[in-house]
């Protein structure tokens, strides 16, 4: 059975509320959040084509957005590419549409997946499930937006390992206990 959009966006949102967000994986990400400057966007692409077109669409509202009413977006994509090789392959082909599209500098994409993997690491390694969404998602951000992030965060550098480390305290366990995407027991 098919999920409606309106499903998938709240999958999203809980895993971003409870783990992106309560779990300080991006400390930019509330402000955004309680702002009202995120667009959750699902595509119903089913080939790399469309979703193309897709990311095309929505690279081109955010540039004309004011960035005080769109910040940043997350294109949820749940039929398509949903093995992560090929929507890691995919990343490079959605660069360069920022490049010909002439955002560069401007905006730019980052990437969630539910089998998200970092070279060099087991795929059940704890530590990729900070890249780990409910569904595979190309999140647009401003490059403004990260600069003022770079600009006001002490270390920026240090993002990345003390997110390792709040995952492998948690454990898998604790990752299952947070049941992303899924209602609380007994709703």
């Amino acid at each position: 059975m098919r999920e409606s959009d309106d499903e998938v966006i709240a999958a999203t949102q809980d895993w971003l509320v409870k783990a992106v967000i309560g779990l300080n994986l991006c400390p930019f990400a509330r402000a955004v959040y309680a702002g009202g400057r995120l667009r959750c966007a699902v595509s119903r692409a089913t080939t790399p084509e469309a979703l193309l077109e897709a990311l095309a669409e929505e690279l081109r509202r955010m540039a004309a957005a004011d960035e005080k009413e769109l910040e940043t977006t997350l294109l949820i994509h749940p039929q398509v590419l949903g093995d992560f090789l090929d929507y890691n392959d995919f990343l490079g082909v959605a660069e360069a549409l920022v490049a010909e599209l002439g955002y560069e500098g401007v905006l730019q994409v980052a990437s969630f997946h539910p089998q998200y993997r970092f070279a060099d690491t087991e795929a059940d390694d704890i530590g990729n499930f900070t890249n780990r969404s409910p569904y595979p998602t190309l999140h647009l951000l401003r490059e403004s937006s990260v600069g003022r992030a770079v600009d006001a965060h002490p270390d920026t550098e240090r993002i990345y390992r003390d997110n390792i480390e709040t995952l492998r305290r948690l454990g898998r366990e604790g990752w299952d206990r947070l049941r992303i995407g899924r209602p609380a027991p007994g709703k």
